[in-house]
């Protein structure tokens, strides 16, 4: 009777190791090697522009100037708790100037190039950007990289001449360029609480970047990466990409359908004070040319007469001695 008690025990703590594991990977949202399926494609994912897939790694750029690459999932996610784990590498031959970056979305609609590190501008959704150059002329208080979250609704223009600071969610800095271990960045989704979290000291362990309540994500949106430079340059790779889903704590019993609600966050982090870019000059490339050039030719002028006139007052000075 008493091991009959132990096996049932035994039973339902394995039912409920496996019900709250919160580990559940789907695939069908997720890249992992081998990354090519038959030919060239990619099963689950779409790329564009400068990406190029090989056998060790996704790079969405390469190390040249004003490249854009993406990849996008084809499958929309109707996970209402989810966390996304994306395995990446940024490097370069620059040493103190390189950028531009890279931005991991939820959004709705995908494969649509822009300004935004490669994707649209006034986009639906979430987007998590790794911003590795300044922009921005007015006080930061950090370095760059630096990881940002923006939710937009569609109305919100990404200001790249800012870094994003006036529509930010929240940000940390992360020293992620060009180190000789794996790095990583998670995405939390759960309960309306977004939570980007880090891996970049080769610790093993996630570091949390910030947590921010309040927002409100539809579901069926996809997942995207996205990089692009500009007159700088880097490298930017992708390893893997993992969705889990997560358990739901309320056990299913919320039921409200967010396929059809408007993204919103309830918060956003204090506008920061920046300085007004210098205006530009009145005189164009020509006028500065032609004003140099006559500047020179007056210091030219200045200078032979003064030999003229030193030339003049020797022989002055020797006809005086005659």
């Amino acid at each position: 009777m008493f091991s009959q008690f132990l096996q049932i025990a035994a039973l339902l703590l394995v039912v409920n190791a496996e019900w709250n594991t919160k580990d559940y990977m789907k695939r069908e949202h997720s890249l992992i090697k081998p990354y090519q399926g038959a030919g060239m494609s990619v099963p689950f994912w779409d790329f564009m522009g400068t990406t190029m897939v090989t056998s060790n790694y996704v790079r969405i750029t390469p190390d040249l100037q004003s490249a854009q690459g993406s990849l996008w999932n084809t499958v929309p996610c109707n996970v209402r708790n989810w966390e996304l784990q994306v395995h990446l590498k940024i490097h370069g031959k620059g040493k103190d100037l390189f950028g531009d970056g890279m931005a991991i979305w939820y959004a709705k609609d995908r494969m649509v190039p822009g300004p935004v590190f490669g994707n649209m501008d006034y986009h639906h959704g979430l987007a998590v950007i790794v911003d590795t150059y300044s922009n921005h002329n007015g006080p930061h208080n950090h370095q760059h990289p630096y990881i940002s979250a923006m939710v937009n609704n569609g109305t919100l223009h990404y200001d790249h001449d800012r870094d994003g600071t006036h529509t930010q969610l929240a940000g940390c800095e992360a020293k992620m360029r060009n180190v000789d271990h794996d790095t990583y960045i998670a995405i939390r989704y759960e309960q309306d609480i977004l939570s980007v979290s880090t891996d970049m000291e080769n610790k093993a362990a996630w570091k949390e970047c910030f947590s921010v309540r309040g927002i409100r994500l539809p579901t069926g949106y996809f997942f995207g990466i996205t990089a692009a430079t500009g007159d700088l340059t880097d490298i930017h790779d992708v390893l893997s990409v993992r969705l889990y889903e997560l358990d739901d704590p309320n056990n299913g019993k919320d039921n409200e359908d967010r396929s059809q609600i408007i993204p919103q966050a309830s918060y956003f982090e204090p506008p920061r004070d920046h300085v007004a870019d210098p205006k530009p000059s009145s005189l164009s490339g020509v006028k500065m040319f032609l004003l140099m050039m006559v500047g020179a030719i007056a210091i030219i002028a200045c200078v032979v007469f003064s030999i003229m006139f030193y030339q003049k007052h020797q022989e002055n000075t020797r006809k005086r001695f005659y």
